[in-house]
């Protein structure tokens, strides 16, 4: 239950932002699935999921927030090669991570809104992941070859992502190996 404005639009806009790059994530799968890169495409589609989650989150935070609201958001628009598509990506969870959710979870701490600092918590730390991915396929990518990778896995509590089998338990929110949803060509 959120008590504070702020915090709630904040709340508002990371869903309106997260729900954007879901889309965002799936158009840019089909494009690398239509230049071959069957396991960025795997990447993208397992990474939109984890976006879903967050969005998720945001929205059930808000639960006793009712009406319609304009919702602003930052979302990177437009559709490129893949290389072009991963460097977008890369710049969206940065942003993310460097802006976006230092601030929201500074006013949401301020305003001690503890559901919504999980919520902004569990986020920011997938989003580093989710960098660390793209910025790791890209490099693949530019030699113009596929990410090499089996399976991805989401944790489907907080959307944290991981490689060929997944942990054990997820570093971010401590869910069980169960809680991942497998992603896998």
């Amino acid at each position: 239950m959120v008590k504070n404005e702020m915090t709630a639009a904040n709340l508002r806009s990371a869903f309106g932002g997260e729900s954007q790059a879901y889309q965002r994530y799936m158009v840019w799968a089909d494009k690398a699935e239509e230049e071959g890169y069957t396991n960025v495409a795997l990447l993208f589609r397992a990474v939109a999921y984890a976006e879903e989650v967050h969005a998720f989150n945001h929205f059930k935070v808000l639960e006793n927030i009712k009406g319609d609201f304009l919702v602003a958001s930052s979302a990177g628009f437009g559709l490129g090669s893949t290389v072009e598509n991963l460097a977008g990506a890369i710049a969206g969870e940065n942003f993310e991570i460097e802006q976006m959710y230092p601030a929201y979870y500074q006013v949401a701490k301020e305003q001690k809104e503890n559901e919504a600092l999980r919520s902004f918590h569990y986020a920011i730390e997938a989003e580093k992941k989710h960098s660390e991915l793209y910025t790791e396929a890209k490099k693949f990518v530019e030699d113009n070859e596929d990410i090499e990778l089996d399976s991805v896995h989401v944790c489907s509590v907080c959307g944290y992502t991981g490689l060929d089998g997944g942990p054990d338990k997820c570093p971010v929110c401590g869910a069980k190996k169960e809680e991942f949803k497998k992603f896998k060509n």
